[in-house]
């Protein structure tokens, strides 16, 4: 890696505490922009407003998204902010970069009955074959389910940090902040046959003098399931169970719909998802009343 940019990503990750997930993103972004100021001989230290602004429509014209585009535009402010004021740079070249702002929509979304059918398919594959990787998706679908999880948090726990008992979860988010969630009944049976049948097989397949991981959802090596299996996995479930196709975050997303609908109040959905903002979950309420009013429509003879 080019030693600046490794030097940057060593600063988000620890002095600005972000994910190691968004961490590996604003990389690579830097990375792709070096790219194409090497194609014009440009240093990446060296480049003007100009240079930022030929390189986002290099993008465009490639057919990145609005939401592409405004994370790769908040990598690179972020990149040359910390440039400046490493004293690597006299003038931040992207502080006058302007880019699209990302939708504000929200994944795919699960109604009830079909986020209940995806479970039950998952628990009838795990129950008929008793495979690891069986009981494993029908432990992390349940999980992500009913506490609100994005994957790289579910795929990040640990063993220490369930109890069962308590039926909790402790639960490390964005910027690495803590929050404790409750684990509901189907989820609890499901992480429980998960652990006592379906991981020891899983851990006893890591290499030969290899540490054990600490790691609740493990992957075929015995090491740390890689959030991209379970996302290519869950589309192959939905798909089986005959379900609209979903992705983790959707899953999540159908969570916080749901909990909205069956009558939890907002700061408590706040709370349970891990957002900093109150605004950022207030969005789920737009769904919540689209569906209201949908309904209305259908039932009522004035509407």
């Amino acid at each position: 890696m080019h030693p600046v940019i490794a030097e940057f990503s060593q600063y988000v990750l620890v002095r600005r505490g972000l994910s190691e997930q968004t961490v590996r993103a604003y990389t690579s972004d830097v990375r792709d922009l070096l790219d194409f100021l090497t194609l014009s001989n440009t240093n990446l230290l060296a480049a003007s407003l100009g240079d930022l602004r030929e390189w986002l429509a290099h993008l465009v014209e490639n057919g990145a998204s609005s939401a592409t585009l405004a994370r790769k535009g908040a990598a690179i402010r972020a990149f040359y902010a910390w440039a400046t004021e490493a004293g690597k740079l006299e003038v931040d070249p992207a502080a006058r970069l302007i880019t699209p702002k990302a939708a504000n929509a929200l994944p795919k979304l699960l109604s009830e009955g079909q986020t209940a059918r995806l479970l039950e398919h998952a628990e009838k594959v795990a129950s008929e074959t008793e495979l690891p990787q069986d009981l494993r998706m029908w432990a992390v679908c349940e999980l992500i389910y009913a506490c609100g999880l994005r994957v790289s948090e579910a795929t990040g726990l640990n063993v220490s940090d369930l109890d069962l008992s308590q039926r909790i979860v402790r639960v490390i988010g964005k910027g690495n902040k803590e929050r404790i969630v409750p684990v509901g009944k189907p989820a609890a049976a499901a992480l429980q046959l998960w652990i006592v049948q379906g991981r020891p097989p899983l851990l006893n397949a890591a290499p030969v003098g290899k540490a054990p991981t600490a790691a609740l959802f493990l992957g075929q090596r015995g090491g740390r399931w890689d959030p991209r299996d379970v996302r290519e996995r869950l589309h192959r479930l939905a798909a089986q169970a005959s379900v609209p196709d979903i992705a983790p975050h959707g899953l999540r997303h159908s969570a916080a719909t749901h909990l909205l609908e069956g009558g939890a109040d907002l700061r408590t959905v706040q709370e349970i998802l891990g957002h900093s903002s109150l605004q950022t979950t207030q969005r789920y309420t737009h769904v919540t009343t689209d569906r209201l009013k949908s309904a209305y429509r259908l039932a009522h003879p004035r509407a």
